[in-house]
């Protein structure tokens, strides 16, 4: 007699199953089963490696775990790497997203490695929150059998810099497992610390496991050819146009920049974000090297690269943003207390503001100090690229990418300061190249179900990825409605894509748009008041099944977001502060509450 395995779904999605599979014929079945298994492994990423009959127990015990949380890709990238290489020397494997890990297999695991950045102020990445909750919570087991070590992700320009990884690395030993590597703290210069991190880490793995006769293991998807340009790589895109799209008289330089992808080979969705490599201005490396009394024209030596020493400024290292371990340098040179006190655990506030206030040359300018050209560079955190999220679509763009990109210019301690990326991007010509690769965003997507409604909260430049959001759909005949969200200071000058935006509500291609121009009356009113007030509507559609997306400033917008969700869900849904907390979770764990927050 067959067995049956009961099935999953709920019966009225059964009953559309079988509806949809009526009447098709072998080949579309076994067409449909290939897309289905691509969808699931999109929600949970399959192991890297398929058991064959061990127990789960037994099991644990022969395998690595990878757990990864990563809010840009990067944590997931070194996380798929590492497991990669496990596999290649024939270990068993398993690599999974931290939303996607089944908590209560964590007291089977003997041998865990878990990669995850942190965000802002010491927060989890979006699809690492339930896990690390768990983790630091009542239900979390012992764990006297684990061996684990931690890679953390960060910017040393945060004060809680690499803050969960931190945390995740001493809430395990807590737990009883067994460290066997101190925690990394990978700064924006990646592979300084993950890859000797990695070295060791592969290391350990084939000391604590048996291996796998390569034959057995079966990969998690096909191994892709390197692509032309990437991160190390980056295509020199043509700028095609440079425009204002704020008003001459307002208090912010927004920037619409088309650039050309010809021949690069790179293809990008919406949801992805363009990875830009800066040039800090002549201005400021001058100042720095003027400061210091240096020669711009000094050679020096970094490994196996010498250039020039304002080539070294400009080009490959940070001056816009201030680091710990910089700071931690200049204080012992200085020797001021005020600094040596900022570094302690009691001046966290004192750090917060410098880092907040001071770039490089301020700290230069009021605490002097001696500094050689070869100690500067080797002192100074190597240049990062900045990340834009796209604000076009390949169906209606093709081999060109848009950002929308706000200057940062403002003045402090008397002179004239800049972001480094904003500032470059700002002043080039049409004509100029800018070294760029498109950097992937699996968790920022459109719903696969076209059909599906969409609700696209995005003030100031995080309205960037829904102009592409609308674009895709529209050239998708999708059926799903189109909610946007916008604000911003002042309607008649900080309106961005004003006519777009008219355009697209009267061509059907956007359903609703909802406005907050903060500035434009005595209360203040922004993006989650406007949220507020069309509450019953916002969630009956969550509660029909939309998706909704939040873009922008993750310090205070997308903080108070998450607040106006929390209420309407609590207002229009009945739910007490627990159930609408854990409605909200379920959302994202559907993918149907997505961020791109920075």
């Amino acid at each position: 007699m067959p067995v049956v395995t009961p099935s999953p779904l709920p019966d009225t999605k059964f009953s559309m199953l079988e509806h949809l599979i009526e009447d098709l014929d072998a080949p579309a079945l076994h067409w449909l089963s290939g897309y289905m298994a691509g969808a699931a492994s999109r929600l949970q990423p399959m192991p890297l490696t398929l058991p064959r009959v061990a127990a789960p127990a037994a099991e644990a015990r022969q395998r690595l775990t990878v757990v990864y949380g990563s809010q840009t890709g990067n944590a997931k990238r070194v996380a798929e790497e590492l497991a990669r290489r496990a596999q290649g020397d024939g270990l068993l494997v398993r690599v999974v997203r931290a939303d996607a890990y089944p908590v209560r297999e964590l007291k089977e695991e003997r041998l865990l490695y878990i990669v995850i950045s942190t965000q802002g102020e010491g927060e989890p990445p979006d699809d690492s929150r339930g896990f690390v909750e768990f983790l630091a919570g009542r239900r979390a087991p012992k764990l006297p059998e684990l061996k684990y070590a931690v890679l953390g992700l960060g910017d040393s320009s945060y004060p809680q810099f690499c803050g969960i990884g931190r945390d995740i690395d001493a809430r395990l030993a807590e737990l009883g497992a067994t460290r066997l590597q101190e925690a990394g703290c990978a700064d924006l210069d990646i592979e300084t610390v993950a890859a000797p991190w990695s070295e060791q880490a592969l290391t350990q793995a084939r000391e604590q496991l048996a291996r796998t006769p390569l034959a057995s293991v079966t990969p998690l998807r096909p191994q892709q050819a390197a692509a032309l340009h990437g991160r190390e790589h980056p295509h020199a895109a043509e700028v095609l146009a440079n425009q204002r799209i704020t008003a001459r008289d307002s208090d912010k330089d927004i920037r619409h920049i088309e650039l050309s992808l010809e021949g690069s080979g790179l293809r990008y969705e919406p949801g992805d974000a363009l990875g830009v490599w800066p040039r800090q201005t002549a201005e400021l490396v001058g100042s720095v090297v003027d400061t210091l009394g240096l020669d711009g024209a000094a050679p020096i030596a970094v490994g196996d690269q010498t250039l020039p020493l304002a080539q070294w400024l400009g080009e490959k290292r940070e001056l816009t943003r201030l680091t710990r371990p910089f700071l931690a340098a200049h204080a012992e040179r200085n020797g001021d207390s005020r600094l040596k006190h900022a570094l302690t655990p009691d001046g966290r506030d004192q750090l917060a503001a410098l880092f907040d206030q001071y770039q490089v040359i301020d700290l230069l300018r009021e605490y002097p100090a001696s500094w050689s050209g070869e100690e500067l560079v080797g002192a100074l955190r190597p240049l990062a690229p900045r990340m834009y999220s796209i604000a076009s679509s390949m169906t209606d763009v093709e081999d060109e990418v848009h950002l929308t990109v706000a200057h940062v210019a403002y003045e402090a301690f008397g002179h004239a300061r800049w972001g480094a990326a904003s500032r470059y991007l700002s002043q080039l010509d049409d004509g100029a190249s800018v070294p760029v690769f498109v950097e992937a965003n699996e968790r920022f997507r459109l719903p696969a179900d076209a059909s599906r409604d969409v609700i696209m909260i995005g003030p100031g430049t995080g309205v960037a990825p829904f102009r592409a959001f609308v674009q895709a759909r529209a050239a998708a005949g999708a059926g799903g409605r189109n909610w946007l969200f916008f604000g911003n200071p002042h309607f008649h000058s900080d309106f961005l894509y004003q006519t777009e935006w008219q355009q697209s509500l009267k061509d059907g291609r956007l359903d609703r748009i909802d406005l907050a121009f903060s500035r434009d009356q005595a209360g203040k009113i922004y993006v989650q008041d406007r949220m507020r007030e069309q509450g019953r509507d916002l969630y009956d559609w969550l509660q029909g099944g939309a998706h909704l997306y939040v873009c922008g400033d993750a310090t205070r917008m997308a903080k108070d977001v998450h607040g106006a969700l929390l209420e309407i869900a609590r207002t229009h849904g009945g739910k007490d502060p627990e159930a609408a907390e854990a409605w909200l979770s379920e959302l994202a764990s559907q993918g149907r509450y997505a961020r791109d927050v920075y």
